[in-house]
Order: structure tokens, then C-alpha cells, then sequence
């Protein structure tokens, strides 16, 4: 059984780009590389041929992770999701009960997160204390910094 990889319209989008990009330009690229390392003679001894070789082999395993993100994906539609009740895809406005410091995070799939962009995975420490929560609500997180507890403020979907 294939587990489903859930994920927002724009996250499977980029991931169909990267892998676009891996197949029709690093591909062929990486590929001409190696020709071209092959042809000065020795591979034994060819540091630009083993360079390419590990490229090609790097390249290649991560188009086989995007298509298999890509077939397992299970796009959820974040514009038809309403309620007060925190779940994936959810923008959570949170209170640092020590600091008062505000942080925003939308709650997505795990191949999209990037908390420089305020997004994190379902399967993060603090998405998992957050999911089912509502305004109002106070949750500890154990993080490997340490627990830390937030207000929740807001929460929205956009």
C-alpha cells in the first residue's frame, strides 16, 4: 500500500518543475560531462569523470524521489478548507508565552516545507502539537531546542 503524500496545488507544481529541470537540462548536461571526461583517456585516474559520475548518480536519485512524491500526492485544496479547528494546510498565527514573540506558520506537506518561508511539515513537532487546536488555545512544543509554549492567536486559510 502507497502511503499518500499530502500537498498543496503550488507544492506539487514546483516539485513537477524540479523534476522537469533534473530531466531535460541536468540530465543532458551531466551526460555530456561524462562524454567529455571519458574522451582524456584513464577513468581510473579521471577526477572530473568520477565528479560527473556521482553527479549523474546524484541527479538520478532525485528525479526518482520526485516522481515518487509525485505519484503518492494527495493535492488538497486549501482555498475550499474552512473552520476554526487547526488541520493541514492552515495559516496559525502563534504567541511565544515567554518571549511575546509573533510567528506565523502555514501547515504543509513535508516535500514543501521551508520555514524560511513560514511553512512547515505536517509531520513537524509543532504542527503535530498544533493540529486540532483551536484559537485561543495554549500548546507545548518539545523541540530539540527545548519546550517551548505558544498562544495560538489566529487561524486562517489562504
Amino acid at each position: 500500500m502507497m502511503e499518500k503524500v499530502p500537498m498543496t496545488a503550488g507544492g506539487y507544481a514546483a516539485l513537477e518543475v524540479e523534476l522537469k529541470q533534473r530531466q531535460s537540462v541536468d540530465r543532458p548536461r551531466i551526460i555530456e560531462h561524462i562524454a567529455e571526461a571519458r574522451s582524456h583517456g584513464d577513468l581510473s585516474e579521471n577526477a572530473e569523470y568520477h565528479a560527473a559520475k556521482e553527479e549523474q548518480s546524484h541527479n538520478e536519485g532525485r528525479i526518482a524521489e520526485l516522481e515518487d512524491k509525485l505519484a503518492r500526492a494527495d493535492i488538497i485544496d486549501i482555498s475550499k478548507l474552512s473552520g476554526d479547528t487547526i488541520k493541514f494546510g492552515a495559516t496559525v498565527t502563534l504567541v511565544d508565552e515567554d518571549t511575546d514573540k509573533k510567528a506565523v506558520w502555514q501547515i504543509v506537506g513535508e516535500p514543501e516545507a521551508d520555514a524560511k518561508k513560514g511553512r512547515i511539515s505536517i509531520t513537524s513537532p509543532l504542527a503535530r502539537a498544533l493540529i486540532g487546536k483551536k484559537k485561543g488555545a495554549s500548546v507545548e512544543v518539545v523541540a530539540p531546542g527545548g519546550a517551548k509554549a505558544y498562544e495560538i492567536t489566529k487561524v486562517e486559510w489562504r
